[in-house]
């Protein structure tokens, strides 16, 4: 049986869910709208396409024209006997997004003391790298996790599944939908998906809470994900504990 080369008690799982910074493009100052447009000229293929219809569907996966609306976390415990192991999840949902980081950084530094390993989908390419670019924008001080400048890649305490299902082919990216159904896991789109994250928030009552709740399935799924690709055996809902 492989085994993870950290000990899963240090890993601390996350996935972000994303929207535009405003409901409306007509809502961003004249600034920003001119930089929206200038963006989406290069983003889509469809030379006729509306920016500010462009805007809704596609600016929150851009640090710079969307927010983080909910960051989910979860960690194992009971680690030391494999047949009682649990994973505790919480979702950080607000729509202040910088209480939401400050929080988020609370977290991180809290976790064992700081020295926590971050695991994610993806995370490497637009988990992390959103996060501290969220954080310069509301003036949050990066926690040292999230800090990478100047440190050697094997110092850098982040670990991507997505990456690790690759063995070093970056030439395709595989969703976590497609691992989910080819290691035969319970899906986490069983309610809505990332294509539909914005809407949900911006038109629906309740929507945040919704929104929560799919982000933490994506964590449960993600640290199944990590325990299948090291061939240990995975938990089942009765273990998922949430706060």
């Amino acid at each position: 049986m492989i085994r993870p080369e950290i000990p899963i008690k240090h890993l601390l799982f996350l996935d972000i869910e994303t929207a535009a910074s405003h409901a409306n493009f007509e809502d961003m100052s004249e600034g920003m709208q001119k930089a929206w447009i200038k963006k989406a000229s290069r983003i889509s293929q469809d030379t006729e396409a509306d920016p500010a219809e462009l805007y809704t569907g596609r600016a929150g996966i851009f640090a710079e024209f969307g927010k983080i609306i909910t960051i989910s976390v979860g960690f194992f415990m009971n680690t030391d006997n494999i047949a009682a192991l649990k994973f505790k999840v919480k979702a950080i949902a607000n729509h202040d997004e910088k209480q939401l980081l400050e929080e988020f950084k609370a977290v991180m530094e809290g976790f064992r003391k700081g020295t926590g390993v971050l695991v994610g989908h993806n995370g490497k390419e637009f988990d992390f790298p959103y996060i501290c670019r969220r954080m310069l924008v509301n003036r949050i001080d990066l926690p040292e996790g999230l800090q990478i400048w100047g440190k050697k890649p094997w110092e850098v305490r982040h670990l991507d599944t997505m990456q690790l299902w690759k063995f070093g082919d970056y030439k395709n990216f595989t969703s976590l939908d497609l691992l989910a159904q080819l290691f035969d896991l319970p899906t986490s789109k069983d309610d809505i998906d990332g294509s539909q994250v914005n809407e949900v928030y911006y038109k629906e009552e309740g929507g945040l809470e919704r929104i929560a709740t799919y982000c933490n399935k994506d964590v449960v799924l993600t640290a199944r994900l990590f325990l299948r690709l090291h061939n240990m055996p995975v938990f089942g809902d009765e273990a998922v504990v949430y706060v």
